[in-house]
């Protein structure tokens, strides 16, 4: 889960190391605890994880902010919301779907985001030439 923190880090974002570390412990720490709690009366462990979801969704709208019509922010808060995931799933014990995870997030943060300023780049060189084309002289 550090992985995530650090890729985050690594490309300068707010919800970097720190935060996304911090977001994986406490949603272990939350599982772990209910299941503490597994086979009473009147006890549903998985409730935690629905309410884990409900509170990271609220940290991540946190992250998301709107300037002049762009919107930032969306990418960290996805992120924020997977290393809660990867949290609960370490608290889990389940380990190779934690290891699946961490590589999609780290793949689709980092090598998805080089495809996308690639493509970002071109679409901009071309509406540049044809705005330059279009422009009276």
């Amino acid at each position: 889960m550090i992985l995530i923190g650090l890729e985050r880090e690594f490309r300068g974002k707010d919800a970097g190391l720190k935060t996304n570390a911090l977001v994986a412990l406490g949603s272990c720490v939350f599982v772990l605890i209910s299941l503490t709690f597994r086979g009473e009366d009147y006890v549903d462990t998985t409730r935690v994880l629905g309410q884990i979801i409900t509170g990271i969704g609220f940290i991540g709208a946190g992250t998301i902010l709107q300037e002049r019509g762009k919107i930032e922010g969306l990418t960290s808060a996805a992120t924020i919301w997977c290393s809660a995931a990867a949290g609960c799933l370490a608290a889990l014990d389940f380990f190779v779907e934690l290891a699946i995870v961490l590589g999609l997030v780290l793949f689709i943060n980092f090598i998805l985001t080089i495809i996308e300023n690639n493509l970002i780049r071109k679409r901009e060189k071309k509406e540049h030439k044809e705005n330059a084309y279009f422009k009276k002289p």
